[in-house]
């Protein structure tokens, strides 16, 4: 049951990105900031975690996951070191998302060439 929950969910927000491509025709740079800004508001709004218990790896894998993150980091860092926390936990709980996505980003560009 827990296999179809997360599929059910992660699905249902595959489709909001699809429709916000099809139908209000944002570019994918569109979809996936407002994505992650969803995914923020819901976490500002302490609703994100709830959707995680519910929905397990259909709520974690997602881009929405990622505005999650920030925002959960820059909640907890602020609990513990004030303003400056903010700034601080930003980038604790996403800096290994980012750094991959930035390594593995740098070896696709030296050993694929662009077509065109």
């Amino acid at each position: 049951m827990e296999y179809i929950v997360a599929f059910t969910v992660g699905g249902f927000i595959c489709v909001i990105g699809q429709l916000m491509l099809d139908f209000f025709k944002f570019s994918p740079a569109h979809v996936m900031s407002s994505l992650v800004v969803i995914g923020a508001l819901l976490d500002g709004f302490h609703l994100y975690d709830r959707l995680i218990d519910f929905a397990g790896a259909g709520a974690i894998v997602p881009i929405t996951s990622f505005g999650h993150s920030l925002v959960h980091g820059a909640m907890a860092e602020a609990q513990k070191s004030g303003f400056l926390g903010i700034g601080m936990g930003i980038f604790e709980v996403t800096s290994a998302g980012i750094s991959s996505a930035i390594l593995f980003g740098f070896f696709v560009a030296i050993f694929f060439k662009p077509k065109g």
